[in-house]
């Protein structure tokens, strides 16, 4: 995409995009170092590489706005508004996290900021943000719903039957798929036979885009043509950002036993295509921003992760009642 195009997103949209790039990565850099030192219970699955896809389509949300997110899900939550401190504490496990200890790094929630929750189940959010238009269509709001997943998760049902649903019923969805070319350890082009997973909107009679998930800015203007066709009643959307991750899980190569499915040079081209880096080049090129204004907002994301640190540290346990608290039903 030219720097053209891009002119015309604006000065204030480019900075909102730019410090949620600098939260999501330094937030996701300081987990990686904790969960190393062992202080972090269960699994974490880090956003790093894929910064381009939340804060593009979240800056071009608002507040009322609902997404779904996924196992991967830090970012997004970090895109809609999300308070790091109670994100932090809910990685460690603290009673003033998100979810008060609970849920942990994959089920982070807030109903408040529009963030339905991240699920841990392939596919398995991608029917909740569809039941999130349907309550918009219901009200007569023009609110949208935004669900990210992954290419693995366009091969569940649960994508084909919320497509389905979502065309015959002109649905404000945005379907997002974050295509990062591998379902855990299996690669893309080994489970689906198309190319572009953007293609399967043609069998659904909605618009079907692809997009350089590593650019935030070109991210950002198909989410907005996208949440713009929702609002108006026009449908769904569904977005195909190609990007790249890191490791699926943090230590997976612990259990890999030295057999790793990718090689050196594939991890090269994905370092090549660094969001932040091309966002910093495009900042450049249209003349928005001196450095000092970019190392400036570098040194707030720090200090803004460092503090949720030290909450969640601060933070008290959950206590041994709290077993009983939260549940569906009593007694």
């Amino acid at each position: 995409m030219t720097i053209a195009a891009k002119e015309a997103i604006g000065a204030a949209a480019v900075l909102r995009i730019y410090r949620c790039c600098l939260r999501i990565r330094r937030f996701e850099e300081k987990v990686a170092q904790l969960f190393k030192k062992g202080l972090l219970p269960g699994f974490v699955h880090l956003y790093i590489g894929e910064e381009a896809v939340a804060a593009g389509v979240g800056a071009a949300l608002r507040a009322d706005d609902h997404i779904v997110s996924t196992h991967r899900g830090h970012g997004h939550v970090i895109a809609k508004g999300g308070d790091l401190n109670r994100m932090m504490a809910e990685l460690f496990g603290k009673a003033t996290g998100y979810c008060k200890g609970k849920g942990g790094s994959m089920h982070i929630a807030d109903f408040s900021i529009g963030v339905l929750g991240a699920c841990g189940i392939v596919g398995g959010g991608i029917p909740i943000a569809l039941g999130a238009a349907l309550s918009s269509a219901t009200r007569g709001t023009d609110q949208v719903a935004a669900t990210f997943f992954g290419d693995g998760a366009a091969n569940e049902g649960s994508f084909h039957e919320s497509l389905n649903l979502a065309s015959v019923m002109s649905l404000p969805v945005l379907f997002v798929c974050e295509n990062n070319h591998y379902g855990e350890f299996t690669p893309a082009a080994e489970a689906m036979n198309v190319a572009d997973v953007a293609d399967r909107a043609a069998g659904y009679g909605i618009p079907g885009v692809v997009v350089d998930g590593t650019d935030p800015l070109a991210v950002h203007l198909a989410a907005a043509d996208a949440v713009q066709r929702g609002r108006r009643g026009e449908g769904p959307t569904l977005i195909e950002a190609k990007t790249h991750r890191g490791d699926h899980a943090e230590g997976e190569k612990a259990f890999l036993a030295g057999q790793p499915y990718r090689d050196e040079q594939e991890l090269e081209r994905a370092a090549a295509g660094d969001p932040i880096e091309k966002l910093t080049a495009d900042i450049a090129a249209l003349g928005l921003f001196e450095a000092d204004v970019l190392e400036e907002i570098d040194r707030e994301a720090v200090a803004a992760v460092e503090e949720a640190v030290e909450f969640a540290q601060n933070s008290p346990d959950p206590g041994p009642e709290a077993l009983m608290e939260d549940r569906w039903a009593s007694g």
